[in-house]
């Protein structure tokens, strides 16, 4: 299933490009996209695991960008 989300105060088109990468080796999401100039991340996932993944990416998001906050939309 696809979940769509938007990353605020995502401030570097490297760092969006690290996050894509790094978000794509966890274990449980099949595909990955972030589009910098939206600041818009979309995944494709397994429904009965996001909260669980959510909280994954989260973990990798604030690693590469601190101030970046994930809300689903």
């Amino acid at each position: 299933m696809k979940f769509n989300y938007k990353l605020e105060n995502l401030g570097c088109a490297h760092c969006a490009s690290k996050m894509e990468s790094a978000i794509s080796k966890i274990e449980g999401i099949d595909s990955v996209k972030i589009v910098f100039m939206t600041a818009r991340l979309t995944i494709e996932a397994d429904e009965s695991r996001i909260t669980e993944l959510e909280e994954m990416m989260e973990k990798v998001i604030k690693k590469i960008e601190s101030d970046v906050k994930l809300r689903r939309v």
